[in-house]
């Protein structure tokens, strides 16, 4: 039995890296605790492992009486003499016993308490070899499906990326490699248990980072991001370098940087803008190439209402409000999108723009100056030999009619 325990403890000193008194103090407790429940029930034992030859030696321990009421942990005071000149009644004294007394469950459950603290070790060196990667991509292979989720190699251990965390469209089988973001190492019953994600707006940001140096280096910052996994995202960076231009360092030469990120994503777009710490600036860069007119800021409810042409709404707001939705988290306000009025076209816009100049001398309303446009009388210069009671025919009532006259020869004088 020494040989066997020898080899085991130096394999796991070796192979799995498990400190050797740790492995003695698994193997003799385990023999103790076993062996006391065993053929060695009610009796005190004490166990020792030699650390250099593997050899296990075992003591049954009893106390010092003058009357022995339970043989297996009394002794009488003549006897434990025998054993120790110098007893004294109360002692502890031991004696030792053939290991192959404790019984074959001992060596049963010590095997297993072996294989229990190997799987524990190993589990515990799952959270060591990772717990520094979190936040970090990790590259891995699809192993197999669980329930929808795939499991993934990731050569020291497994990893889970679940459905949730997975991006709509993509499919991978198993033996395909794979990137994702590590995000949790999460305590399971089974022990630890990585958790993997692709559709996380930090797995976004970190293949900028490793793809784009002036990002990784300081040069450039991700201001802010916001992701539709599978579809678009929008990120405005900006850099304190005047020499640099954030939008083209993070596109690259020929578009290549960001191609790499898309191609990674599966087609995914990628939208990069210059930030802006003005809302209504970051707006116009954030819905290119439509264009924003009659931009009002809410400041207490943090919402911007703005106005876009016909002819740009579609891009603003973008398939199933997904532009809208993403320049809303992009900038951090609520967005209220309208379609700019049309301008009156022909006829009627002249008989607008008419109305706009009749509108200009103080006294005149719309309703005054649409009366007099739709007569003919198109602007105060075409206002010449005009006396009330022709206004009057018009249907201006009296008093109408003398305001009128009375405004225009004061806006002429």
């Amino acid at each position: 039995m020494s040989s066997e325990i020898l080899s085991v403890l130096e394999y796991m000193e070796k192979e799995k890296g498990i400190p050797r008194d740790e492995m003695i103090a698994v193997i003799t407790n385990s023999i103790k605790t076993s062996s006391q429940k065993g053929v060695q029930a009610g009796r005190e034992l004490r166990t020792e492992i030699n650390p250099r030859t593997g050899a296990l030696k075992a003591w049954a321990q009893f106390k010092v009486t003058d009357t022995v009421s339970d043989p297996k942990v009394d002794i009488h005071l003549e006897k434990a003499r025998l054993l120790k000149p110098d007893a004294q009644i109360g002692d502890i004294i031991e004696k030792e016993m053939d290991p192959s007394e404790l019984g074959r469950i001992a060596a049963q459950a010590a095997r297993q308490s072996i294989m229990q603290r190997v799987r524990q070790f190993e589990k515990e060196r799952i959270y060591d070899d990772y717990k520094d990667s979190v936040g970090d991509i990790v590259s891995g292979t699809v192993r197999r499906r669980e329930k929808g989720d795939l499991v993934i190699d990731l050569g020291k251990a497994e990893a889970v990326l679940r459905h949730r965390d997975r991006v709509p469209g993509e499919d991978f089988a198993p033996g395909d490699l794979i990137r994702c973001l590590l995000v949790d190492i999460e305590n399971t019953p089974r022990g630890p248990e990585i958790v993997l994600s692709r559709s996380s707006v930090n797995f976004v940001r970190r293949l900028l980072e490793l793809e784009v140096t002036e990002i990784n280096d300081g040069t450039v910052t991700i201001q802010s991001i916001a992701r539709e996994p599978g579809f678009r995202t929008k990120l405005a960076v900006e850099t304190k370098d005047q020499k640099v231009d954030p939008v083209g360092a993070c596109v690259g030469s020929r578009g290549a940087r960001v191609k790499s990120i898309v191609r990674e994503l599966g087609g995914e777009r990628v939208d990069i803008i210059r930030h802006h710490d003005d809302p209504v600036l970051l707006l116009h860069e954030a819905i290119k190439p439509a264009l924003a007119h009659n931009v009002r800021v809410d400041q207490a409810n943090r919402r911007i209402y703005f106005e876009v042409a016909e002819a740009d709404l579609a891009t603003a707001i973008g398939r199933k409000g997904q532009n809208a939705k993403l320049t809303a988290k992009l900038i951090g306000w609520r967005l209220d999108i309208t379609k700019l009025p049309e301008a009156p076209t022909g006829l009627e816009a002249k008989l607008t723009s008419a109305a706009a100049g009749w509108q200009a001398v103080p006294g005149i309303g719309e309703d005054i100056a649409a009366i007099m446009v739709r007569n003919g009388i198109v602007d105060p210069s075409a206002f010449e030999g005009v006396n009330e009671a022709e206004l009057m025919d018009l249907g201006l009532t009296a008093e109408q009619a003398a305001s009128v006259v009375a405004a225009v020869r004061k806006y002429r004088s």
